[in-house]
């Protein structure tokens, strides 16, 4: 304990020491009440008991008061003068600028200058731009840190934390930020300008913003001159490091690229703080009509506008951006009617609208085409399915439909494979068929004599009419020599070769079954003897 206040003898901690390091390498210069509001939240509700404003100020940036003063032992901070109601100002050293980048994971060449004499004048402009970035920030208190506090303590804190949320973190802001027209990062030339704020928040919505904060002291002229400072800025394009050139904004700060025709340049945040002379009620609508050519975008068929190449502008109070944060309808983008949200007035809503529009129906006529093409593709396969089932054989047996197993099995098979018995039936029938031609092929046993000849294994079928022999008719055709003369036709059956020979009779008047009969008539006649000479002579 005692090394630790040798080493920081206000008895500071290393969670207050980062806050200030933050706080300003951010701001570059802020109050204590400044650096506590942003780094410790929780504090402004733990004091609030307190008699008096300044006895609840005093203890609530007692913690940071005491980082301050052992920084400035290690000479890492400084005391930069006072504000315009007498608050001591605070800054880095260069010393200080590069432990501060460390804590912002910055590059020490964009961590800029120390501000030193920032307070000369009172600071009012620093100070404006410092409440611009709490009233972005919206800090919000860990309630973990009150755990030991009152209800009422709890209560006001959590209400806060319910509160809409701010952007970014402290580390997404920068201050006084050059935007060269010429020369470079480090070197700016004549005829740039000089963003009061940089704010870098991709996580929430705002990939890049510039803000220009102004105390009511310049005229609607100066702002746009300023404004047009920034345009230079936007079209300025350099060589990056693929050796392509691109937009010198772009090779410092990442934003997502828009689509073909619609590119607008960052947008730009005008922030009135009603302090000086000007009313902004009355500097704007001049202001815009001397920017019109920055920010007039191009109306589209569908009602939006496309952007390309332009600046969106956006005003709005600080006192309003105070009580209602980002989130809040304060917003007036110009060439719009009526407040909005911060992500809106930088964003386009009615190109997404538009946008949301087109996916939807191109969606719908993808989905119609698809099921055009499904219904097309139904009525081909039914009329294929058709088609083929006008081919379907029938069975000549009973009438019914091929199944498709023996529709395939009949149809005509590579040379040399066996081919169906019975192609025109069904299985069933088939089946049937087969079963009945083998019943009718089996030979009646115990009926053949022992002279009886049977010459094959399977009974004889009928060329003409396809019925089986009789086992009379099969033995009529199966004789042999010595066993009596063969049938004339022994591929037909008893009746197909009666009915041969009964046609046979009716073509030529005689058949040759009534010649054999008249021949053997002809035999049966005993023979006449003979008189005269020639009987005479033949013995």
């Amino acid at each position: 304990m005692a090394g630790k206040r040798k080493t920081n003898p206000a008895g500071s901690t290393n969670s207050y020491r980062g806050d200030v390091l933050r706080v300003l390498g951010a701001l570059k210069v802020a109050t204590t009440d400044q650096i506590q509001r942003i780094g410790a939240p929780h504090l402004t509700f733990r004091h609030a008991d307190k008699e008096t404003p300044s006895k609840r100020k005093q203890a609530r940036t007692a913690s940071h008061t005491a980082a301050l003063s052992d920084m400035r032992g290690h000479g890492l901070s400084e005391n930069g003068g006072s504000t315009e109601t007498g608050d001591a100002l605070r800054n880095l050293t260069p010393k200080g600028l590069q432990a501060a980048s460390y804590e912002l994971n910055r590059p020490v060449t964009e961590m800029g200058s120390t501000a030193r004499g920032a307070g000369s004048s009172g600071a009012s402009h620093p100070m404006a731009v410092n409440e611009t970035v709490i009233a972005m920030l919206r800090p919000k208190p860990n309630m973990a840190r009150l755990a030991k506090d009152s209800a009422e303590v709890r209560a006001a804190a959590q209400a806060a934390v319910d509160s809409p949320d701010g952007i970014g973190t402290i580390a997404s802001f920068w201050t006084e930020v050059p935007l060269p027209a010429t020369g470079t990062w480090n070197a700016p030339g004549k005829g740039g300008a000089q963003a009061d704020i940089v704010l870098t928040a991709p996580q929430d919505g705002v990939p890049l913003l510039f803000i220009e904060v102004d105390n009511c002291h310049e005229t609607a002229e100066e702002l746009a001159d300023k404004l047009e400072k920034y345009a230079r800025f936007f079209k300025r394009k350099v060589k990056d490091t693929d050796g392509k050139e691109r937009p010198m904004w772009r090779t410092r700060w990442t934003v997502p690229e828009g689509r073909i025709g619609d590119v607008p340049h960052p947008p730009v945040l005008l922030v009135f703080n009603r302090i000086g002379e000007r009313n902004p009620n009355r500097t704007v609508p001049r202001l815009m009509e001397l920017t019109r050519h920055l920010w007039q975008g191009q109306r589209q068929r569908g009602g939006h506008h496309l952007y390309d190449r332009k600046i969106p502008i956006i005003a709005v109070g600080l006192n309003q951006l105070r009580q209602h944060g980002p989130a809040g309808p304060v917003f007036a983008r110009f060439g719009r009617s009526g407040p909005q949200t911060l992500l809106e007035a930088i964003g386009n809503p009615r190109l997404e609208a538009a946008q949301a529009r087109e996916a939807e129906e191109a969606k719908a006529r993808a989905a119609a085409y698809q099921a055009e093409l499904r219904r097309a593709a139904q009525e081909h396969d039914a009329k294929k399915a058709a088609e083929r089932e006008a081919r379907r054989p029938v069975c000549t047996g009973c009438g019914a439909k091929f199944t498709d197993a023996r529709w395939e099995a009949v149809q005509p098979k590579d040379w040399g494979a066996t081919k169906d018995s019975h192609p025109q039936m069904c299985d069933g029938c088939k089946h049937q068929a087969v079963a009945a031609a083998q019943e009718r092929q089996k030979p009646v046993r115990d009926e053949a004599g022992p002279d009886d000849f049977w010459p094959a294994p399977e009974r004889p079928v009928c060329t003409e009419c396809g019925a089986a022999f009789t086992d009379e008719r099969w033995k009529a055709t199966a004789r042999r020599i010595g066993w009596g003369s063969p049938a004339k036709r022994p591929s037909l059956c008893g009746d197909c070769d009666q009915r041969f020979e009964a046609d046979l009779d009716r073509a030529w008047g005689v058949s040759p079954r009534q010649e054999e009969r008249d021949q053997e008539q002809d035999q049966a006649v005993p023979e006449q003897k003979t008189t005269g000479w020639l009987s005479r002579l033949r013995r």
